[in-house]
């Protein structure tokens, strides 16, 4: 039997199984004797075919809560080498979760959309913690309705990306906006563990 399973038949046997999460997908009991969150059962009102796109978007941003709980700007925005701030990876994921869902529902940037693009590679040391946490729960909330309101029978919608109106679907769209966010919240989570030597 494999770690996952083991942890999975343990937390059955404390906490009881499935997990039944609000429409937020927040959950009362401690977040470390908690499964992962894909472990917990359906997200309400997200359809079927979706589930995976908001438990992985649950995911990160209990990650990034953690990632960040007491972190000072200093190491928020410290970039090493040539390796991006942490500030960079929260700032980029929140934005291209919401540009690759505007594309998902048909929709072509705004220029608000644009500015904050062009913005997430400038550190921004007014910006702290507490204020990073919260822009990124706003953008997984924000998701999860729209998720909640994404009819099945259009996900195989083509879709088109950028002014180059690269061709998608709406499924295609939603699951590579779960998997880039997981990459740069992975990022970050790395990137402050390297990090662990600044005071």
């Amino acid at each position: 039997m494999g770690s996952c399973d083991r942890n999975a038949n343990s937390q059955e046997i404390a906490h009881g199984f499935p997990w039944q999460a609000d429409v937020n997908g927040r959950h009362t009991i401690d977040s470390m004797s908690e499964p992962e969150v894909w472990l917990r059962g359906p997200i309400a009102e997200v359809p079927p075919h979706l589930q995976p796109v908001a438990h992985s978007l649950l995911q990160c941003r209990e990650e990034i809560a953690r990632v960040l709980d007491g972190m000072t700007p200093e190491r928020i925005w410290f970039a090493h080498a040539n390796a991006a701030s942490i500030g960079f990876h929260v700032l980029h994921a929140i934005g291209s979760l919401d540009r690759l869902f505007t594309y998902a529902r048909g929709g072509a940037l705004s220029d608000a959309q644009r500015q904050a693009l062009m913005q997430e590679t400038q550190p921004d040391p007014d910006r702290t913690a507490a204020d990073l946490v919260a822009a990124f729960d706003a953008g997984v909330i924000r998701a999860l309705d729209q998720l909640r309101g994404t009819d099945e029978t259009t996900l195989t919608a083509v879709r088109h990306v950028g002014r180059a109106r690269l061709p998608s679907t709406v499924i295609g769209l939603l699951f590579h906006a779960a998997e880039h966010t997981q990459r740069h919240v992975g990022q970050a989570l790395t990137t402050s563990r390297l990090m662990a030597h600044l005071k």
